[in-house]
C-alpha cells in the first residue's frame, strides 16, 4: 500500500503539522510534497492520500490549494481513500473553522468518489460552525488549532494516525 502526503501552507503551520503526521506514520509514508511542487497525475500514484489544507482569509481555500483545484478536473480517484487534515483558528475565526476542509472534499468527492477516511471528532473544540463538519459530531478530517491549540497537536496527531492505521488495516 503506497501512502502520500500532500499539503499547501502559506505560514508554515500545515507543513509542520504534515511532517508530525509523516513521523507518526514512519515508512508507511513513501512521498510528502507540497502541492506547488507536484502535477495533480501524482494523486494517481498512490492509493492512499493524506492532504492537508489550512482555511485561510474568512473560509477560504489557501491560496495554492486555490490554484492546484481546477487542475484536478478530469483525474479519478476512483478507489483511493483520502485523509484530510486541516489548521485553522477557532476563536477568531469561530463561524467558520477548518472550512477548507468542507471546500476540498466537496472538490475531491466529485473525481470519481475516493473512499473518505480519518473522520475525526468535534468534541474538544470550540466553535460556531463550520464546512468542515462530517456530521453535527465529526470533522472530515483532523482538525489542528495552532493559534489556540498547539499543545494539543502532538496527541491528536497520534491518535489520528493510530485510527488512520487501523482503517486501513495497518494496527
Amino acid at each position: 500500500m503506497s501512502i502520500a502526503i500532500f499539503f499547501g501552507s502559506t505560514t508554515g503551520n500545515t507543513e509542520n503539522a504534515a511532517e508530525m503526521i509523516q513521523k507518526e506514520m514512519g515508512d508507511l509514508v513513501t512521498t510528502m510534497a507540497d502541492i506547488i511542487d507536484i502535477e495533480p497525475a501524482d494523486f494517481l500514484k498512490y492509493d492512499v492520500l493524506m492532504i492537508g489544507v489550512p482555511t485561510w482569509d474568512i473560509g477560504e481555500l489557501q491560496c495554492d490549494w486555490e490554484d492546484f483545484i481546477p487542475r484536478l478536473e478530469g483525474l479519478d480517484l476512483s478507489g483511493k481513500k483520502v485523509a484530510l487534515f486541516g489548521c485553522g483558528d477557532s476563536y477568531g475565526y469561530t463561524e467558520n473553522f477548518l472550512d477548507a476542509l468542507g471546500l476540498l472534499w466537496d472538490e475531491l468527492k466529485k473525481l470519481g468518489s475516493p473512499e473518505l477516511i480519518g473522520i475525526w471528532p468535534t468534541e474538544g473544540y470550540t466553535y460556531e460552525a463550520s464546512k468542515g463538519e462530517f456530521d453535527d459530531k465529526h470533522f472530515l478530517g483532523l482538525g489542528l488549532d495552532e493559534e489556540n491549540q498547539p499543545e494539543l497537536h502532538e496527541e491528536r496527531i497520534k491518535a489520528w494516525t493510530t485510527q488512520i492505521r487501523g482503517e486501513l488495516g495497518l494496527a
